[in-house]
């Protein structure tokens, strides 16, 4: 009988979101009844990933307070969270490898469109239950590449090893073969800088001590 294994999905919720006021778990476009953490998990839930673990740094009590109890969802807390992304993507990792899943799909909680379908497609390429440690794959957007990005366990020390500052699982992606999942039908793929509020912003006064980007409010995220 084939060995069967699950794919993990893999929250980084850890940043202070200086430029949105709080950290863009609590805050942010998807903000309301539920906080934007929260329903990031259930649309990886729904999308298809039977565990997730939720990445907390930035305040990390309230983030975890903001979530809900459930026996697929899991907190891992990135104690350097404030060195960057890279931090919390090897604090995620840290975690999963205690387990045993295949594969992790990484996404990041500032991505307001990126729902359900976009992570029921990247784990296409690897189906929940397969066994293959080596997938390596991404989402774009009309060719942009973007998050999620599904990266098999054979890849983990790798992706750990590369991730510093701000730079994710970029160098793990620039320097091997991997597959882009087109997903520009479904999302924009862009992140979220800045609260609602300032996104018209020349700026209004409700911006006032918020740093405004030089160009447009909104970037395709790092990996």
């Amino acid at each position: 009988m084939a060995e069967s294994r699950t794919i993990v999905g893999l929250l980084l919720a850890a940043g202070a979101g200086t430029r949105m006021g709080g950290p863009k778990a609590l805050v942010g476009p998807l903000a309301g009844a539920e906080s934007p953490v929260s329903r990031v998990a259930g649309w990886m839930h729904s999308g298809g990933c039977e565990q997730i673990v939720v990445v907390i740094g930035a305040r990390a009590g309230d983030v975890r307070a903001s979530l809900p109890i459930r026996p697929w969802l899991s907190i891992a807390e990135a104690t350097d969270w404030s060195h960057g992304l890279g931090a919390s993507l090897r604090a995620g990792l840290a975690h999963v490898a205690a387990g045993d899943a295949s594969a992790a799909l990484v996404t990041l909680v500032d991505l307001p469109d990126v729902g359900a379908s976009v992570f029921e497609r990247l784990l296409a390429t690897a189906p929940p239950g397969s066994a293959d440690d080596s997938v390596l794959a991404r989402a774009a957007y009309q060719g942009r590449p973007g998050h999620p990005v599904l990266i098999g366990r054979r890849w983990w020390a790798a992706a750990a090893d590369l991730a510093r500052g701000d730079t994710g699982a970029r160098e793990l992606f620039a320097t091997r073969p991997h597959r882009l999942v087109e997903c520009g039908d479904l999302a924009s793929g862009e992140d979220a800088d800045l609260p609602p509020a300032c996104q018209d912003a020349d700026p209004p006064p409700a911006c006032e001590g918020v740093e405004l980007p030089p160009a447009a409010t909104t970037s395709q995220p790092d990996v």
